[in-house]
This record gives C-alpha cells, sequence and structure tokens, in this order.
C-alpha cells in the first residue's frame, strides 16, 4: 500500500503527557520487596529473588544466607500451598495427581474423552438415530437401537456397551442388517468406549473423589452448565470494562483535539486486529487491541487520511489478568514494531478500516519508546490490600518443580520433609536459562504494575 509519507511521528502533545503523568498508579510496586514477617512467604521469597538479581547484576555470587533464605521461603510457600483449610487446592490437586496411580490414569483418560464421546454419539448416530430408526419394524430390535441412541447421548457408558452386545448378537441372527453388522463391531472394539468405561469406573475410587473435590473448590469444571454461565459473566464483565476504558479514552481524544483547535485531529477506534502484511510472526503475540488513540498524520501523498498510533490502551477486569497478558504485549508491540517505515497498513477495526503508518507503528518498539507513554492497562480492579511481591507465574514455576513436588508429597504421606532436598532449585534458578523470568519476577512485576490505571483515576486525569 503506498505511504503516506514517511515523516517522524510527532511528539506527544503536552496535554497528553499531563494526563498520563498525572494520572493516580494507585497499583505501583515499591521498590523493592516488603521484608517483615507478615508479609508472608510470599514476600520472602520475593526478597531472596531479589536478592540473587542483584548479586548476579553485580557480578557477585550469592552467599550461604541468601541461599538459605530462598530454600526456606519455598519450603514456607509449599507448606502454605498444602494447608489443608485454606491452601492451594489446585496445587494439592496436582501434587495428589503425582502421588496416586489412579488420578493420574483417569486424568489420562480425560485427555481423550472429548474426542471418545465424539466417536461413539458419531458411531451410535450412524446406526441408530431416529432417521436409521425409521424403516425398523416395532418390537426388540427397534427399541435397542433407541437405548443405544440414548444411552450415547447420556453418556451412560456402560449401559451402551451391554445394548451393543446385544444389538450384535440380533443383527449375527439375521443376514439383512450389513450397517449394524458393519457398524457395531467399530463401536465395541475400539479403544473410545472402554477408555470412556474405565474413566467411569474411576469415578468410584477415593482418591479420584478426592483429585475431583479439590478441583471444584477451583471453580466449574469445563464443559458443565456452570461453567458455560461463568464464561458468559466473565465475558459480560470484560466487555463492560472495555467500554468505560474507551469512554475515558474519548474524552480525552475530545480535548486534545480542542486543545488543538482541529476537529477530527484525533479519534479512538476499538478492536483493532493486526494485519498478516506486517513482516514478522505473530505467533503468541497480542494480535487485537482493545482501544487505540490515533492522531492523524502529516499530510502525505495517499488517497485516504492516515493516522498515528498514540496510545494503545487494554482493558482488564482483574489485577491477575494484567499481569499475565503482558508477555503477549511486549511480543505484540515487538510484532507492530517491524512494519516497514514507509509504507501504510490498514488495520480493521470495529469503526471499520483505518489506516496506520508504518513509521508510527515502529516507533512502538524503538530504542526511544517509553512503554509508560505508550501503553496502559486500564482496570476498575481495586488495588489489592496488600502489594503482590511474587507473580503467579514465578509462583507456579517455583512450586512446580521436581523436587518442591517431591517435597509436597512427603508432607501429604505425613513423612519427614528436609528443606535441603530444595537445594536443587536454587541452582536452576541460578543457572537455567528457563529460570530467568523467575529471577526477573519482581522488576516485571513492578513494571506490569507501573502501566495500570483505575478507570476513574484516567477520567480525573482526563477532566484536568
Amino acid at each position: 500500500m503506498p505511504a503516506s509519507g514517511a515523516l517522524p511521528r510527532p511528539p506527544h502533545p503536552p496535554l497528553l503527557t499531563q494526563v498520563l503523568r498525572t494520572a493516580a498508579r494507585r497499583y505501583r510496586l515499591p521498590a523493592a520487596p516488603g521484608a517483615g514477617s507478615q508479609d508472608g512467604p510470599a514476600a520472602a521469597m520475593a526478597l531472596a529473588i531479589e536478592q540473587v538479581r542483584q548479586d548476579l547484576a553485580g557480578a557477585r555470587h550469592p552467599g550461604d544466607a541468601t541461599r538459605q533464605s530462598f530454600i526456606e521461603a519455598l519450603a514456607h510457600l509449599i507448606r502454605e500451598a498444602m494447608r489443608v483449610d485454606d491452601g492451594d487446592a489446585a496445587y494439592q490437586a496436582a501434587v495428589l495427581a503425582r502421588r496416586a496411580p489412579t488420578v493420574q490414569e483417569y486424568l489420562d483418560l480425560q485427555a481423550h474423552a472429548e474426542q471418545d464421546r465424539r466417536q461413539l454419539r458419531a458411531g451410535a448416530n450412524a446406526i441408530a438415530h431416529p432417521a436409521k430408526r425409521q424403516h425398523v419394524a416395532p418390537g426388540a430390535l427397534r427399541e435397542a437401537l433407541e437405548r443405544l441412541h440414548a444411552q450415547a447421548d447420556s453418556a451412560h457408558w456402560a449401559a451402551l456397551g451391554d445394548t451393543a452386545h446385544l444389538l450384535q448378537a440380533m443383527a449375527q441372527a439375521t443376514a439383512d442388517m450389513p450397517a449394524l453388522q458393519r457398524g457395531l463391531p467399530r463401536l465395541l472394539q475400539g479403544p473410545a468406549l472402554a477408555r470412556l468405561q474405565r474413566a467411569d469406573a474411576l469415578e468410584g475410587d477415593p482418591q479420584v473423589q478426592a483429585y475431583q473435590r479439590l478441583r471444584d473448590r477451583q471453580g466449574p469444571r469445563p464443559g458443565t452448565a456452570e461453567a458455560s454461565a461463568y464464561g458468559d459473566r466473565a465475558q459480560q464483565r470484560g466487555a463492560a470494562m472495555e467500554a468505560l476504558a474507551t469512554q475515558a479514552l474519548e474524552a480525552l481524544a475530545q480535548r486534545l483535539d480542542q486543545a488543538d483547535g482541529i476537529r477530527g485531529a484525533w479519534r479512538v477506534v476499538t478492536s483493532m486486529r493486526v494485519p498478516p502484511s506486517i513482516p514478522a510472526s505473530a505467533e503468541r503475540a497480542k494480535s487485537e487491541w482493545d482501544a487505540v488513540l490515533l492522531r492523524q498524520a502529516p499530510a502525505g501523498t495517499g488517497q485516504l487520511p492516515a493516522w498515528d498510533v498514540c496510545l494503545l490502551l487494554e482493558a482488564k477486569a482483574s489485577v491477575d489478568a494484567v499481569a499475565n497478558d503482558f508477555s503477549r504485549l511486549q511480543r505484540g508491540l515487538r510484532l507492530l514494531g517491524h512494519a516497514d517505515p514507509g509504507t501504510d497498513y490498514a488495520f480493521l477495526c470495529r469503526e471499520g478500516e483505518v489506516l496506520l503508518r508504518g513509521a508510527s507503528l515502529g516507533m512502538l518498539d524503538g530504542p526511544d519508546c517509553v512503554l509508560e507513554d505508550t501503553v496502559l492497562y486500564c482496570t476498575d480492579a481495586p488495588a489489592p490490600p496488600a502489594p503482590q511481591w511474587l507473580a503467579a507465574a514465578s509462583r507456579m514455576q517455583l512450586l512446580g518443580a521436581p523436587q518442591s513436588l517431591a517435597f509436597a508429597t512427603a508432607l501429604a504421606e505425613g513423612r519427614q520433609a528436609d528443606v535441603q532436598d530444595l537445594m536443587p532449585v536454587w541452582q536452576a534458578l541460578l543457572a537455567s536459562p528457563q529460570w530467568e523470568p523467575v529471577l526477573q519476577q519482581y522488576p516485571t512485576l513492578r513494571r506490569v504494575h507501573a502501566l495500570m490505571v483505575h478507570v476513574d483515576d484516567l477520567v480525573r486525569a482526563v477532566q484536568g
């Protein structure tokens, strides 16, 4: 697409800079993790990790005291997660799966369950669908076909197997049933029915039932009506949050228009989708932006007006959702940064198609880009009563290390658990590239929280 001109993007006007600087940032974190005992094992762990990071950054080897602080904090973190009454149900379920073979077998079967159910229902439809049954005379055969179809729909797999065997005997006794003679062996001899029947049998196992109770504490099970309703409510909540954030951004665009004295120089687009024409991989990158503040670019040679990106806004319903989104956002900025400076790119959004200058997009990942002036995470969630010292992903990686799971298993089985057995986790933190995100977790958390603004604070800053 022809370029509208490769002029550099003008700097933020004073009013936009003022709004970004004066909007209260109630989610900001302190410069260092809390050190008080009242802050709990997560704070102690974050403090130990941060000491390791600073030591390594200063070319110092972490000392014995830091090492001991780390493994003791990890042991406390595991003990906290394993508390029966108020521990981490998801973690306890993972530990139970590790130590109970029947639970692991059940989970392996569940990995195939959805595909197996589809296969059996398709097989039952092939021989017992109402359209297939209408040519069968009333009697025992037709009744058995009706039962088979109903049992597939209601997921009664043991009963379905019995009915299929009965039908097979009927088909063998009658030469004019080729469809049954072909279809029933597929139902009975394939692995799908055996797997589903075994999974049903394991539902009565005490360890599996204990696992299910832990799983139910985490929320509705996938595929249930409760899970669907929960998903609908979450979607509505997210849409409402996005609408509030967009309204605040549109009010800002109106004030910027007034300050420039040019009507329509600023606009907001929503649900802006990144086109495949940008020459970079979009794998695991944010490819749709909730709301974007645009400024009309200087006149160029193109027939349509082109725009510069001035602010990207993502609306989130919770603080945790922001932290979970940040890596995708960073990859999304890198994707936009690969735009050719001399090209205009057509982006689709709810408001239609909009042309964005590649020169503007390229600056989103350039060396002069200040993230706090480029991205806002907007939410109406209350600030946590205590700071979040340890990122959820880092906590998960620490607790999920093989040595941590072994330590937790010993606790669950009432055996002696030695904190020194956690030493390999310490060694991995010092040496393994896979643990670099954990090592950098607190600076990353601080950076994420600095990008967050409550929608009310943004509105107040826009209103001046």
